[in-house]
């Protein structure tokens, strides 16, 4: 049965705040758990807030019982594999069955900071997948060397693991990768795209997957979708402009370093950018069909991030009005 979860934004959030909201979440029926954004900035200044993930998840498992997980980090810039895969071995066992290790490919606004050379994206892509291939090793608690194309590790064991290893699932928006991920990892995780996209992406998933003899159904697919939810249509709008512009820049993003940078691009956003992209209305029934659609094609968890201020009410009125309505499978 499909499961509705809630996207804990760290970049638009105090710590603090997140925490009290995402057990408020968990009471309100999301019952999937947490997709925790992993920045090391926001996208605009406007945003205010970026705290540690990893120190924000240690909290999140404390206060809550529901999973959790990176939605999602970059191996090889601001972190060696080596070190994600310590980090996410120590969640795994200090919540057993509870932690998923989100990755993906990542964005310069993140990555930059530690300079050095930012490579395109098939350079970045394969990083990702040594990385993978790292880390699964690591898990398995021998003693692990690696020489390869970008990343090296001496002789190396994870000491605290859980018993067993973490899922890892990657964020993957093409064909290539998404093959890859089928075969590599074990789930897949998708941000809001159009149906023939999406269609494309699980079909060569699920070739990856039966390539390493592995069942594809028995996969993971995971989806986060961006709303705008207020009281009224305007504000909904009013506040997406505001509070989410890159959702309403429909370009590539990975390349951009600064949020200063990003704040100067949302002076050209307007609603009719979000056209696709980020639902803003205040309709509840629309929203409750918007999440239907993508469960009725067959996505396991659906994480809502609603870009508003109103996190507290969002909750609230989802999970009385809308969660119910939804038919879960």
């Amino acid at each position: 049965m499909a499961k509705i979860g809630y996207a804990a934004m760290l970049e638009q959030f105090h710590p603090t705040d997140l925490l009290d909201w995402c057990a408020q979440a968990e009471a309100a029926g999301f019952e999937a758990g947490f997709m925790v954004s992993e920045h090391f900035h926001p996208w605009t200044p406007q945003q205010g807030q970026s705290a540690f993930a990893w120190s924000f998840m240690g909290a999140l498992g404390v206060r809550t019982s529901l999973p959790f997980g990176t939605a999602v980090t970059c191996p090889g810039f601001r972190y060696h594999p080596a070190v994600i895969a310590h980090a996410a071995a120590t969640l795994g066992a200090m919540f057993p069955g509870r932690f998923y290790l989100g990755l993906g490919a990542g964005e310069a606004l993140n990555e930059h900071v530690v300079g050095g050379v930012w490579p395109e994206i098939g350079v970045r892509s394969a990083m990702m997948f040594e990385s993978i291939e790292i880390i699964n090793k690591l898990f398995t608690g021998n003693v692990v060397k690696h020489k390869g194309e970008y990343f090296t590790l001496e002789s190396a064991k994870l000491y605290t693991r859980p018993e067993q290893p973490v899922p890892v699932y990657v964020a993957t928006a093409g064909p290539i990768n998404a093959k890859k991920t089928g075969k590599f990892a074990d789930g897949i995780i998708t941000v809001g795209a159009a149906d023939e996209k999406i269609g494309m992406l699980w079909a060569k998933f699920e070739e990856g997957a039966r390539e390493a003899g592995k069942d594809p159904s028995a996969a993971p697919k995971m989806l986060q979708i961006h709303v705008s939810w207020a009281r009224t249509d305007q504000e909904a709008i009013d506040q997406a402009v505001l509070e989410w512009p890159n959702g309403g820049m429909p370009f590539p993003k990975q390349d951009i370093k600064n949020p200063e940078d990003f704040a100067a691009m949302a002076k050209m956003v307007g609603p009719k950018d979000f056209k696709n992209r980020v639902l803003m209305t205040a309709d509840l029934a629309a929203h409750a069909a918007h999440i239907q659609h993508y469960l009725d094609m067959g996505f396991d968890e659906i994480h809502l991030h609603n870009v508003g201020r109103n996190q507290a009410e969002f909750i609230e009125v989802f999970g009385k009005e809308v969660l119910p309505q939804l038919k879960l499978g």
